[in-house]
């Protein structure tokens, strides 16, 4: 089903309080949607040490999603690699070393999509991203919400989306063994996306 215009289920409270579903179809405007930068956020999680997970996050990045005429959309976006925000400012600058993403040689992260659908009611997002020079194919998903009007009477939408991509496949391939077996960091990592977008 095309982005612009897709079935969502509300539950409401029904007689004796029982959840009832209701089923509604919303309509996206043609248009160009822009970043609100303050209520967004890109992140990552990763495994750690096996016994957890580690997150981030970057502080620079900008998206753009423009729905056309015959329903299609399409979602792009950048992010700054020196923008990355953790708890230590070596672990920081490792993370921006040759290590992992190279910034002083790849200072930007794209992401493009193919396709924007919603299936099943979860939102679908292929595309391609490009990370340390290299360009892999992957698939985020999630949820879009809206259109809304805000406090301001902007039209708003809201994109959630999370995928999962393996490092090594970008060139991020630092690594230790652990005493015991195991490596430092899992290869396996979790890309977050939370999109505030408003209709230009």
């Amino acid at each position: 089903m095309p982005v612009d215009h897709y079935r969502t289920t509300v539950r409401l409270p029904g007689p004796q309080g029982v959840p009832v579903s209701i089923s509604t179809e919303t309509t996206v405007p043609v248009g160009t949607y822009a970043i609100d930068r303050v209520h967004s956020h890109v992140g990552f999680a990763v495994k750690h040490m096996v016994v957890a997970t580690f997150r981030g996050r970057f502080e620079d990045f900008d998206a753009t999603v423009e729905v056309g005429e015959d329903g299609t959309a399409r979602l792009t976006g950048t992010v700054a690699v020196g923008s990355i925000e953790v708890r230590d400012e070596n672990l920081a600058a490792h993370l921006q070393s040759p290590d992992f993403f190279d910034a002083e040689r790849h200072p930007e992260l794209r992401f493009e999509s193919d396709s924007i659908r919603i299936d099943g009611g979860e939102a679908v997002v292929d595309g391609r991203l490009t990370i340390k020079g290299e360009t892999r194919p992957i698939e985020g998903r999630g949820t879009i919400v809206g259109p809304h009007e805000d406090i301001a009477g902007n039209t708003k939408l809201g994109l959630e989306l999370t995928a999962i991509v393996d490092r090594t496949e970008f060139g991020l391939n630092w690594n230790a063994p652990l005493p015991k077996g195991g490596m430092a960091l899992g290869n396996d990592v979790t890309l977050s996306v939370d999109l505030e977008l408003v209709k230009a």
